[in-house]
């Protein structure tokens, strides 16, 4: 009996599970692809992968690959291929067609707000890992509103001083003057693309105006034509021409720096690490490098600061073997793979450990980049900007000559950045202006008002004065008339 009564219950206590077991949302959608969740999972079988960078990295993306497929031998069967492509137009071929678009891709950091946008970046499942082996600054510009969305991959797209120690001094390079100077009193010259909005954008940078990317990450808000701040745009301007117009100063060379500094033409220029090969054959031991020097402007030396450029490493989110594009990102991203690509690239790594060792930490280019480090900032600013710094950068190398005010032309030159009608006044200046010429418009005229209300008011008591005058004068008249004839009656 007791058997039975068991049997009945595991009986029911089956049948409630199989209830319960199928009891699931039939209704439910398949989510977006997200990352984060299908990294942890790493599929055997058959993974193909499109890998996208630039045209210069094919030996070097095939030698990550071949150590890639090595590591994970026997894991999966891998068809790992790379197409060389513009990492400049990235972002643009990528939103395209998405669908189409590679596994992973190498981009510049300007372009991930957009990407992120549009979802096909998702946030990198191993962030904490990735963003503690990298230089806190890559890993920001991997970053939008604290969530790491890519892998940083180098730290060295930014500029710096490179001088010939033969002819300029360590002491020499500390101000713009005094670098100028040296090279006058040895008839070379300086260079520096002032003609350029990436580098112009080093005479600005450190004052307290601002420029930026709006919230729609498209426009960009500027006011280095204000007039209101501590350094004014008139102050920058000023500078830059007495810079420009200096002969000791190039902003232009048809042969570019590195032959100019091989011919003998440059003794020192602004430049990055993709030509510190170039300048290293042409100067030999002589070559040296530092942060840029500081520049005078409103009376003050001020340190000139930079744009600072990362490239990173994406996850297409929309990608079929997103689990192992991850892994492949965070493997060629890894401290190994960027010293290697220091070494076949010439290119400075973000990793940590890879910045700071072996041939890296002896690179006198990364080390002045570390130390202009502090005075740059991650370039935000929209399509509208590189023409019209062009336009004023090359106006003040010229020194202005069309002659027109300097305010002028730096209102011009924010007009075409914002999109929107600037003078350089205080945000509500112009509002404030506007009421009080209205208020003086309104007070001139209650004055009008006033001034023949009063004349009006005048003439009537006149007029009423000349009547009463008139009618005692002919009051008179009668009188005498009246007083004739009573004389004559009599």
């Amino acid at each position: 009996m007791c058997k039975k009564i068991l049997a009945l219950i595991m009986i029911s206590v089956l049948f409630v599970f199989a209830i319960t077991g199928c009891g699931h949302d039939n209704n439910t959608s398949p989510a977006e692809p997200v990352q984060e969740d299908s990294a942890d999972v790493l599929p055997s079988g058959n993974v193909n992968l499109m890998v996208w960078g630039a045209d210069e990295d094919a030996d070097l993306i095939s030698q990550i690959i071949s150590s890639f497929t090595a590591e994970y031998a026997g894991q999966a069967n891998f068809n790992i291929t790379f197409e060389p492509h513009s990492e400049a137009n990235c972002k643009d071929d990528i939103l395209g067609d998405v669908l189409n678009a590679p596994d992973v891709f190498t981009f510049a950091d300007d372009q991930l707000m957009a990407l992120v946008a549009s979802g096909v970046l998702k946030k990198v499942p191993n962030d904490s890992e990735i963003s503690s082996r990298n230089l806190a600054a890559s890993s920001e510009a991997a970053s939008v509103n604290g969530v790491l969305y890519a892998y940083p991959l180098t730290a060295d797209n930014g500029y710096f001083l490179f001088y010939n120690h033969k002819y300029i001094s360590d002491e020499d390079v500390q101000t713009m003057d005094g670098l100028l100077a040296a090279a006058n009193k040895c008839g070379k010259q300086v260079f520096m693309e002032m003609t350029s909005g990436w580098y112009m954008y080093s005479f600005f940078g450190n004052t307290d105006m601002e420029i930026g990317l709006n919230d729609d990450g498209i426009s960009t808000y500027c006011n280095w034509n204000a007039n209101y701040t501590d350094i004014k745009g008139v102050d920058v301007a000023e500078a830059m021409m007495r810079i420009g117009t200096n002969p000791a100063f190039a902003a232009t060379s048809n042969a570019g720096f590195p032959a100019g500094a091989a011919d003998g033409t440059f003794v020192a220029g602004v430049s990055g690490v993709w030509d510190e090969n170039a300048i290293k054959e042409a100067w030999g031991d002589d070559y040296a490098a530092s942060k840029l020097p500081t520049y005078n402007v409103a009376g003050q030396e001020l340190q000139m600061s930079s744009y600072a450029g990362y490239k990173l490493v994406g996850v297409n989110s929309y990608s079929p073997n997103a689990a192992w594009a991850a892994k492949f990102a965070d493997w060629m991203t890894n401290e190994q793979n960027q010293t290697l690509r220091f070494t076949l690239r010439g290119q400075g790594p973000s990793n940590s450990n890879a910045s700071s060792s072996g041939e890296v930490g002896n690179s006198k280019a990364i080390k002045a980049l570390q130390e202009q480090a502090p005075f740059s900032s991650l370039q935000r600013v929209g399509g509208t900007y590189w023409d019209a710094a062009t336009t004023f950068g090359t106006a003040m190398y010229e020194g202005n000559p069309s002659g027109k005010n300097l305010q002028a032309l730096l209102n011009e030159m924010v007009t075409a950045i914002t999109g929107e009608e600037s003078t350089g006044d205080a945000e509500g200046a112009e509002v404030t202006e506007a009421v009080s010429e209205a208020a003086t418009e309104a007070s001139s005229t209650e004055e009008a008002a006033s001034d023949a209300s009063t004349e009006a008011s005048s003439q009537e008591s006149t007029e009423a004065s000349s009547d009463a005058s008139s009618e005692e004068i002919s009051s008179e008249e009668s009188a005498t008339e009246a007083s004739s004839g009573s004389s004559e009656n009599k």
